[in-house]
């Protein structure tokens, strides 16, 4: 059994999910799809406002809503855990759904920091329960392409990585929400959205080992890193560099995967095709569609593997506590690159 997957619970005949934290994240993403998977079904919201909760629980028909958590962590009819909260809380649900005893499935990134996310890793192992993190893009089929057409050699060897994500901040410095937050968030708009690639990479390439990085606030009422440049070196001997900016009006996304005979691109956050570019001209151009809930894919490998039914889940608390490890060497600045502020 490899290190990703060193937990095992007895299959379950059904999975009855409980939320807590029923925000945004969980209207589309992820919440429907609890619902829609044969054998699962969503028992119970639970939401700190619990007006708020009542709303969710009627608009997509949950039996049961509440305001506080133990009457999801301890409930009887609930057997497995989603704790869509912003990233300061998720370590403090993570460790009560293990004491528990309770499988858990957690938004990313998976902690506010590389050490609350290896308590999380712990407390779970100990627990003998397993802990699944919402890295979804590690199932969609999109991106899933990527991968199995870099393991099939259409690009030769892999040897060099080019991330280029820039998002405009919000237009006004009022209304920013929590993930400019560093208290919050755990270092900003790179912990959230940068996330995701480094993720990504550590599915299609393997573990990232060195990385340096170079930092800068340039807007006058941010509190965190609003652009971050970034090298770093695989296992495998791949490298790699990213530009991820928060601060100007440009908008760019590309994510592009060089080898020794081609290139993979594909869009991280926006809509695009996969275009693949091999030897002597060869040129593939595919557009996958997402589905119409972005998660599904991911919670269906959790439902499969709680049941005893299918292969086991793709991103784990082992996993996700790799890319949140370097998510701490980009904003915690381990390797002595200064930051700049304009």
């Amino acid at each position: 059994m490899d290190d990703d997957h060193d937990t095992r619970t007895t299959p379950l005949e059904h999975v009855r999910w409980g939320i807590i934290g029923c925000g945004d994240v969980t209207e589309v993403k992820s919440g429907p799809a609890f619902a829609l998977l044969p054998g699962s079904s969503l028992t119970a919201v639970m939401r700190r406002d619990a007006a708020k909760a009542r709303d969710y629980a009627e608009r997509h028909g949950v039996p049961r809503w509440t305001g506080d958590a133990d009457e999801i962590l301890l409930a009887a009819d609930v057997d497995a855990v989603y704790v869509a909260t912003p990233p300061s809380s998720h370590a403090e649900y993570v460790l009560r759904a293990a004491a528990a005893g309770k499988p858990v499935y957690v938004e990313k990134p998976m902690a506010a920091s590389a050490a609350e996310a290896e308590a999380m890793v712990a407390a779970c192992a100990s627990a003998g329960v397993p802990l699944y993190v919402a890295y979804y893009r590690r199932a969609l089929p999109r991106f899933e392409l990527v991968r199995e057409r870099i393991a099939a050699g259409a690009i030769g060897e892999p040897r060099l990585v080019a991330l280029d994500l820039h998002v405009p901040p919000p237009a006004s410095p009022g209304h920013v929400g929590w993930r400019w937050d560093r208290s919050v968030a755990g270092g900003g708009m790179v912990m959230d959205l940068g996330s995701h690639a480094l993720d990504l990479l550590d599915h299609w390439l393997g573990p990232i080992d060195t990385v340096h990085a170079l930092h800068a606030t340039r807007l006058a009422w941010s509190s965190v890193e609003d652009q971050v440049v970034a090298a770093f070196g695989f296992a495998s001997g791949v490298q790699g560099t990213a530009m991820w900016g928060f601060n100007g009006v440009a908008s760019r996304d590309t994510m592009t995967v060089f080898g020794s005979e081609g290139s993979v691109s594909v869009p991280l956050l926006t809509e695009g095709p996969v275009i693949v570019e091999g030897s002597a001209g060869a040129r593939e151009e595919r557009v996958v569609p997402h589905p119409a809930h972005v998660q599904e894919p991911l919670i269906a490998t959790i439902v499969a593997e709680l049941l005893g039914r299918g292969p086991a889940c793709p991103s784990t608390g082992a996993s996700a506590l790799r890319t949140q490890r370097i998510l701490d060497r980009l904003v915690a600045r381990e390797d002595g690159g200064s930051p700049a502020r304009s």
